[in-house]
């Protein structure tokens, strides 16, 4: 039986904080709003930036604040992610297995993860990557797993490996496996409460899980 994994990106695949961080205040300050919390901060790297930007600019100058945003991302912000020790051994042999077929799938822009895929040296060990529109179409991640999965019919066993809550509620909401990672930027915690059936500590717990739970 194929299984299908589907892999969060930003906490999941990468560490982005240095990147997601500095963008996200770049845009506050150029906006005249003062610097968030660093705690606000660690909480905006999983949801939508149209979920978070509304709660620091407003709901009207969130548009202008993406924007400003993807202006500096644009430029270095997404190179300033680091993949997690062990990913790539993770993944090679995930993806080497005749039974499993591995993409991505992230609230991040679809244009921009790609580039981040492939700068990273992962490319070749997806099927596709599943992103958002930039007009914001399908930020939320039960609509792209949504999409995906129609998109990808064809077997009874899927998976989705994400850190935050977002990644296992819209797993779930479209009966897809969930399986957290704890080394992201969900909590334990965050990741029981959202329904996590299983949890990986690190990369090397990935395969293991996926494997014991595609049957």
């Amino acid at each position: 039986m194929q299984t299908h994994v589907y892999f969060d990106l930003d906490g999941t695949l990468t560490d982005p904080f240095e990147g997601i961080t500095k963008c996200f205040v770049y845009a506050v300050l150029k906006l005249g709003f003062p610097r968030p919390s660093d705690e606000f901060l660690l909480s905006c790297i999983g949801p939508p930036l149209y979920d978070t930007f509304p709660e620091v600019v407003g709901k009207d100058l969130t548009l202008q604040a993406v924007d400003l945003y993807r202006e500096r991302f644009n430029d270095v912000g997404w190179l300033e992610n680091i993949p997690y020790e062990g990913i790539h051994d993770t993944l090679e042999l995930l993806a080497a297995r005749e039974d499993c077929t591995l993409y991505v799938a992230t609230s991040k822009p679809r244009i921009a993860a790609k580039r981040i895929i492939e700068h990273f040296g992962m490319a070749q060990y997806f099927d596709r990557v599943y992103g958002s529109e930039l007009d914001g179409t399908r930020c939320n991640k039960a609509d792209l797993l949504k999409y995906a999965v129609a998109e990808n019919p064809a077997t009874q066993s899927r998976i989705m490996i994400g850190d935050r809550k977002h990644d296992l509620i819209g797993a779930i909401a479209n009966n897809i496996h969930p399986i957290g990672v704890s080394y992201g930027y969900g909590s334990i915690e965050e990741l029981d409460t959202a329904g996590a059936v299983t949890i990986a500590h690190s990369p090397a717990d990935i395969p293991p899980i996926v494997l014991s739970a595609s049957g």
